[in-house]
Protein backbone atom coordinates (compact mmCIF):
# COMPACT_ATOMS: atom_id res chain seq x y z
CA UNK A 1 0.00 0.00 0.00
CA UNK A 2 1.33 3.43 -1.01
CA UNK A 3 0.23 6.55 0.87
CA UNK A 4 0.82 10.29 0.36
CA UNK A 5 0.27 12.56 3.37
CA UNK A 6 0.06 16.28 2.65
CA UNK A 7 1.09 18.29 5.69
CA UNK A 8 3.11 15.26 6.75
CA UNK A 9 5.58 17.14 8.97
CA UNK A 10 2.84 18.21 11.37
CA UNK A 11 2.22 16.18 14.49
CA UNK A 12 -0.89 14.42 13.20
CA UNK A 13 0.93 13.63 9.95
CA UNK A 14 3.87 12.16 11.86
CA UNK A 15 1.57 9.93 13.90
CA UNK A 16 -0.12 8.76 10.70
CA UNK A 17 3.27 8.03 9.15
CA UNK A 18 4.33 6.01 12.17
CA UNK A 19 1.12 3.99 12.04
CA UNK A 20 1.43 3.11 8.35
CA UNK A 21 5.22 2.61 8.31
CA UNK A 22 4.88 0.27 11.27
CA UNK A 23 2.71 -1.92 9.04
CA UNK A 24 5.37 -1.97 6.33
CA UNK A 25 3.60 0.44 3.97
CA UNK A 26 5.22 3.01 1.69
CA UNK A 27 4.61 6.54 2.96
CA UNK A 28 5.43 9.86 1.30
CA UNK A 29 5.37 12.96 3.51
CA UNK A 30 4.81 16.18 1.56
CA UNK A 31 5.42 19.41 3.45
CA UNK A 32 7.24 22.68 3.01
CA UNK A 33 9.26 21.82 6.15
CA UNK A 34 11.43 18.81 6.76
CA UNK A 35 10.14 16.72 9.67
CA UNK A 36 12.07 17.16 12.91
CA UNK A 37 15.22 15.06 13.19
CA UNK A 38 13.93 12.98 16.11
CA UNK A 39 10.83 12.04 14.10
CA UNK A 40 12.87 11.15 11.03
CA UNK A 41 15.11 8.90 13.11
CA UNK A 42 12.11 7.13 14.62
CA UNK A 43 10.20 6.79 11.35
CA UNK A 44 13.33 5.61 9.55
CA UNK A 45 13.63 2.69 11.97
CA UNK A 46 10.21 1.30 11.04
CA UNK A 47 9.77 -1.45 8.43
CA UNK A 48 7.94 0.61 5.78
CA UNK A 49 9.50 2.79 3.08
CA UNK A 50 9.62 6.52 3.89
CA UNK A 51 9.95 9.26 1.28
CA UNK A 52 10.23 12.96 2.15
CA UNK A 53 9.14 15.56 -0.41
CA UNK A 54 9.72 19.25 0.25
CA UNK A 55 7.02 21.33 -1.41
CA UNK A 56 4.24 23.84 -1.00
CA UNK A 57 0.65 22.62 -1.29
CA UNK A 58 -0.23 25.80 -3.19
CA UNK A 59 2.14 24.64 -5.99
CA UNK A 60 -0.23 22.54 -8.11
CA UNK A 61 2.55 21.08 -10.25
CA UNK A 62 4.46 19.83 -7.19
CA UNK A 63 1.27 18.40 -5.70
CA UNK A 64 0.43 16.53 -8.91
CA UNK A 65 3.97 15.13 -9.11
CA UNK A 66 3.76 13.83 -5.53
CA UNK A 67 0.77 11.60 -6.31
CA UNK A 68 2.28 8.94 -8.53
CA UNK A 69 0.39 6.17 -10.34
CA UNK A 70 -0.10 3.26 -7.95
CA UNK A 71 -0.86 5.49 -4.95
CA UNK A 72 -3.61 3.86 -2.88
CA UNK A 73 -4.39 6.60 -0.38
CA UNK A 74 -4.04 10.39 -0.26
CA UNK A 75 -4.43 12.17 3.08
CA UNK A 76 -5.20 15.87 2.79
CA UNK A 77 -3.81 17.15 6.09
CA UNK A 78 -2.10 20.43 5.24
CA UNK A 79 -3.62 23.37 7.11
CA UNK A 80 -2.87 26.63 8.85
CA UNK A 81 -4.55 26.49 12.26
CA UNK A 82 -4.98 30.23 12.43
CA UNK A 83 -5.86 32.46 15.35
CA UNK A 84 -7.65 35.81 15.02
CA UNK A 85 -4.43 37.75 14.46
CA UNK A 86 -3.43 35.57 11.50
CA UNK A 87 -7.00 35.71 10.15
CA UNK A 88 -6.64 39.49 9.97
CA UNK A 89 -3.10 39.49 8.59
CA UNK A 90 -3.02 36.55 6.13
CA UNK A 91 -6.54 35.67 4.93
CA UNK A 92 -5.48 34.82 1.37
CA UNK A 93 -2.73 32.48 2.55
CA UNK A 94 -5.08 30.67 4.92
CA UNK A 95 -7.71 30.19 2.21
CA UNK A 96 -5.16 29.02 -0.36
CA UNK A 97 -3.47 26.50 1.95
CA UNK A 98 -6.56 25.18 3.75
CA UNK A 99 -9.03 25.10 0.87
CA UNK A 100 -7.87 26.01 -2.63
CA UNK A 101 -4.88 23.63 -2.48
CA UNK A 102 -7.29 20.71 -2.21
CA UNK A 103 -8.25 21.14 -5.85
CA UNK A 104 -4.75 20.17 -6.96
CA UNK A 105 -4.70 17.23 -4.54
CA UNK A 106 -7.99 15.94 -5.88
CA UNK A 107 -6.87 16.50 -9.48
CA UNK A 108 -3.69 14.56 -8.78
CA UNK A 109 -5.64 11.76 -7.14
CA UNK A 110 -7.96 11.61 -10.14
CA UNK A 111 -5.09 11.39 -12.61
CA UNK A 112 -3.33 8.67 -10.58
CA UNK A 113 -6.58 6.72 -10.00
CA UNK A 114 -6.12 6.76 -6.24
CA UNK A 115 -8.43 4.37 -4.40
CA UNK A 116 -9.42 6.66 -1.52
CA UNK A 117 -8.82 10.25 -0.38
CA UNK A 118 -9.16 11.19 3.30
CA UNK A 119 -9.69 14.85 4.13
CA UNK A 120 -8.60 15.67 7.68
CA UNK A 121 -11.28 18.09 8.83
CA UNK A 122 -11.88 19.30 12.36
CA UNK A 123 -14.44 19.70 15.11
CA UNK A 124 -13.94 23.40 14.40
CA UNK A 125 -16.29 22.91 11.43
CA UNK A 126 -19.18 22.81 13.92
CA UNK A 127 -18.24 26.28 15.18
CA UNK A 128 -20.80 27.91 17.46
CA UNK A 129 -23.09 24.89 17.08
CA UNK A 130 -20.91 23.19 19.68
CA UNK A 131 -22.19 25.62 22.30
CA UNK A 132 -25.88 25.12 21.45
CA UNK A 133 -26.32 21.35 21.68
CA UNK A 134 -25.36 18.62 24.14
CA UNK A 135 -23.88 16.25 21.54
CA UNK A 136 -22.49 16.89 18.06
CA UNK A 137 -23.35 14.33 15.38
CA UNK A 138 -22.35 14.41 11.74
CA UNK A 139 -25.82 15.79 10.94
CA UNK A 140 -25.53 18.79 13.29
CA UNK A 141 -25.46 21.93 11.07
CA UNK A 142 -22.12 23.74 11.29
CA UNK A 143 -21.81 27.40 12.28
CA UNK A 144 -18.10 28.24 11.83
CA UNK A 145 -16.68 31.74 12.35
CA UNK A 146 -12.85 31.85 12.19
CA UNK A 147 -11.12 31.22 8.87
CA UNK A 148 -9.69 27.88 10.00
CA UNK A 149 -13.18 26.68 10.96
CA UNK A 150 -14.73 28.10 7.79
CA UNK A 151 -12.15 26.46 5.55
CA UNK A 152 -12.54 23.11 7.28
CA UNK A 153 -16.33 23.27 6.90
CA UNK A 154 -15.93 24.26 3.25
CA UNK A 155 -13.26 21.65 2.57
CA UNK A 156 -15.73 18.89 3.38
CA UNK A 157 -18.20 20.21 0.85
CA UNK A 158 -15.68 21.05 -1.86
CA UNK A 159 -14.03 17.61 -1.64
CA UNK A 160 -17.41 15.85 -1.58
CA UNK A 161 -18.65 17.81 -4.61
CA UNK A 162 -15.53 17.26 -6.70
CA UNK A 163 -15.40 13.65 -5.58
CA UNK A 164 -18.94 13.19 -6.85
CA UNK A 165 -18.21 14.91 -10.17
CA UNK A 166 -14.88 13.18 -10.75
CA UNK A 167 -15.76 9.72 -9.43
CA UNK A 168 -13.45 9.87 -6.42
CA UNK A 169 -13.88 8.07 -3.10
CA UNK A 170 -13.47 11.00 -0.68
CA UNK A 171 -14.25 10.90 3.04
CA UNK A 172 -13.81 13.72 5.57
CA UNK A 173 -12.84 12.96 9.17
CA UNK A 174 -13.66 15.60 11.77
CA UNK A 175 -10.88 15.32 14.34
CA UNK A 176 -11.73 16.31 17.90
CA UNK A 177 -9.23 18.29 19.98
CA UNK A 178 -6.12 16.36 18.96
CA UNK A 179 -3.06 16.08 21.22
CA UNK A 180 -0.20 13.69 21.72
CA UNK A 181 3.22 12.57 20.47
CA UNK A 182 5.25 14.83 18.16
CA UNK A 183 3.17 17.94 18.85
CA UNK A 184 5.49 20.91 18.37
CA UNK A 185 5.62 24.48 17.09
CA UNK A 186 5.45 24.48 13.29
CA UNK A 187 4.83 28.12 12.45
CA UNK A 188 1.38 27.33 11.04
CA UNK A 189 -0.35 26.13 14.21
CA UNK A 190 -1.37 29.09 16.34
CA UNK A 191 -3.44 27.03 18.79
CA UNK A 192 -1.36 24.28 20.44
CA UNK A 193 -3.39 21.88 22.52
CA UNK A 194 -3.84 22.53 26.25
CA UNK A 195 -2.08 19.21 26.83
CA UNK A 196 1.00 20.42 24.95
CA UNK A 197 0.94 23.63 26.98
CA UNK A 198 0.63 21.65 30.22
CA UNK A 199 3.57 19.44 29.25
CA UNK A 200 5.67 22.48 28.34
CA UNK A 201 4.91 24.26 31.61
CA UNK A 202 5.77 21.21 33.71
CA UNK A 203 9.01 20.64 31.80
CA UNK A 204 9.97 24.29 32.47
CA UNK A 205 9.53 23.53 36.15
CA UNK A 206 6.41 25.70 36.42
CA UNK A 207 2.93 24.91 37.62
CA UNK A 208 0.51 24.37 34.72
CA UNK A 209 -2.15 26.99 35.47
CA UNK A 210 -5.54 26.65 33.75
CA UNK A 211 -8.30 29.28 33.51
CA UNK A 212 -10.97 26.56 33.97
CA UNK A 213 -11.16 22.77 34.02
CA UNK A 214 -11.55 22.56 30.23
CA UNK A 215 -13.99 19.70 29.62
CA UNK A 216 -13.84 18.35 26.07
CA UNK A 217 -13.52 15.10 24.15
CA UNK A 218 -9.73 15.39 23.96
CA UNK A 219 -8.55 12.75 21.48
CA UNK A 220 -5.10 11.16 21.45
CA UNK A 221 -3.11 11.41 18.23
CA UNK A 222 -2.31 7.68 18.17
CA UNK A 223 -6.05 6.97 18.21
CA UNK A 224 -6.58 9.43 15.37
CA UNK A 225 -3.93 7.56 13.37
CA UNK A 226 -5.73 4.28 14.08
CA UNK A 227 -9.03 5.79 12.94
CA UNK A 228 -7.49 7.00 9.68
CA UNK A 229 -5.96 3.57 9.09
CA UNK A 230 -9.32 1.90 9.77
CA UNK A 231 -11.10 4.19 7.31
CA UNK A 232 -8.36 3.66 4.74
CA UNK A 233 -8.78 -0.11 4.95
CA UNK A 234 -12.59 -0.12 5.04
CA UNK A 235 -14.78 -1.16 2.15
CA UNK A 236 -17.61 0.98 0.87
CA UNK A 237 -18.56 3.60 3.44
CA UNK A 238 -22.09 4.70 4.28
CA UNK A 239 -21.15 8.33 4.89
CA UNK A 240 -18.85 10.97 3.45
CA UNK A 241 -18.17 12.60 6.86
CA UNK A 242 -17.31 10.99 10.21
CA UNK A 243 -16.49 12.27 13.67
CA UNK A 244 -13.23 11.03 15.21
CA UNK A 245 -13.54 11.46 18.96
CA UNK A 246 -12.68 9.71 22.20
CA UNK A 247 -16.40 10.01 22.88
CA UNK A 248 -16.44 10.62 26.63
CA UNK A 249 -15.30 14.15 27.54
CA UNK A 250 -12.90 14.74 30.42
CA UNK A 251 -11.31 17.82 32.05
CA UNK A 252 -7.91 18.96 30.84
CA UNK A 253 -7.22 19.80 34.49
CA UNK A 254 -7.66 16.15 35.49
CA UNK A 255 -5.53 15.05 32.54
CA UNK A 256 -2.77 17.41 33.62
CA UNK A 257 -2.78 15.99 37.14
CA UNK A 258 -2.67 12.44 35.74
CA UNK A 259 0.24 13.41 33.48
CA UNK A 260 2.11 15.06 36.37
CA UNK A 261 1.61 11.93 38.48
CA UNK A 262 2.82 9.70 35.62
CA UNK A 263 5.99 11.76 35.15
CA UNK A 264 6.52 11.91 38.91
CA UNK A 265 6.69 15.69 39.24
CA UNK A 266 4.76 18.90 38.73
CA UNK A 267 1.45 20.51 39.57
CA UNK A 268 -1.55 21.26 37.37
CA UNK A 269 -4.12 23.60 38.92
CA UNK A 270 -6.70 26.30 38.33
CA UNK A 271 -5.67 29.95 38.39
CA UNK A 272 -6.29 31.76 41.65
CA UNK A 273 -8.43 34.94 41.53
CA UNK A 274 -6.41 37.61 39.72
CA UNK A 275 -3.71 35.13 38.67
CA UNK A 276 -2.79 34.74 35.01
CA UNK A 277 -3.01 31.27 33.47
CA UNK A 278 -0.29 29.82 31.25
CA UNK A 279 -2.63 27.41 29.44
CA UNK A 280 -4.96 28.84 26.79
CA UNK A 281 -8.24 27.25 25.64
CA UNK A 282 -8.72 29.91 22.91
CA UNK A 283 -12.27 30.64 23.97
CA UNK A 284 -14.39 31.32 27.05
CA UNK A 285 -16.56 28.19 26.86
CA UNK A 286 -16.25 24.44 26.28
CA UNK A 287 -18.02 22.92 23.30
CA UNK A 288 -20.17 19.81 23.32
CA UNK A 289 -18.48 16.46 22.63
CA UNK A 290 -18.71 14.78 19.24
CA UNK A 291 -20.43 11.43 18.90
CA UNK A 292 -18.14 8.69 17.53
CA UNK A 293 -21.00 6.25 17.02
CA UNK A 294 -21.21 6.45 13.22
CA UNK A 295 -17.54 5.49 12.84
CA UNK A 296 -17.94 2.73 15.43
CA UNK A 297 -20.95 1.35 13.59
CA UNK A 298 -19.58 1.56 10.04
CA UNK A 299 -15.86 0.88 10.58
CA UNK A 300 -15.65 -0.68 14.03
CA UNK A 301 -13.33 1.96 15.48
CA UNK A 302 -13.32 3.31 19.03
CA UNK A 303 -10.56 5.27 20.73
CA UNK A 304 -8.66 3.11 23.25
CA UNK A 305 -6.84 5.96 25.05
CA UNK A 306 -8.98 7.64 27.70
CA UNK A 307 -7.70 10.26 30.18
CA UNK A 308 -5.57 7.86 32.25
CA UNK A 309 -4.24 5.86 29.31
CA UNK A 310 -3.25 8.90 27.24
CA UNK A 311 -1.56 10.62 30.19
CA UNK A 312 0.45 7.51 31.06
CA UNK A 313 1.40 6.84 27.45
CA UNK A 314 2.49 10.41 26.72
CA UNK A 315 4.59 10.57 29.90
CA UNK A 316 6.36 7.36 28.91
CA UNK A 317 6.73 8.57 25.34
CA UNK A 318 8.30 11.86 26.49
CA UNK A 319 10.84 9.97 28.59
CA UNK A 320 11.72 7.84 25.58
CA UNK A 321 11.84 10.81 23.18
CA UNK A 322 13.33 13.72 25.15
CA UNK A 323 14.35 15.68 22.03
CA UNK A 324 10.92 15.52 20.37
Amino acid sequence: MSIVIFGGAGFVGLNLAGRFLGEGKAVTLFDRRKPMDAALARLGSLPGRLTILAGDVTDAEAVHAAIRPGTDLVVMGAAITADAARDAAEPATILNVNLVSQIAMLEGARQAEVRRIINLSSAAAYGAAGEKVDLLTEDTPGDPAGLYAITKWASERVSARLGQLWGLDVVSLRLSAAFGPWEHATGVRDTPSPQAQIVAALERGEDAILPRAGIRDWTYALDIADAVAAVAAAGQLARRTYNVSVGAPFPALDWGNAYAAARGAGTCRLAEPGEASNVDFYGPRDRAPMSPEALARDVGWRAPHDLAASAAHLAAWRRANPTA
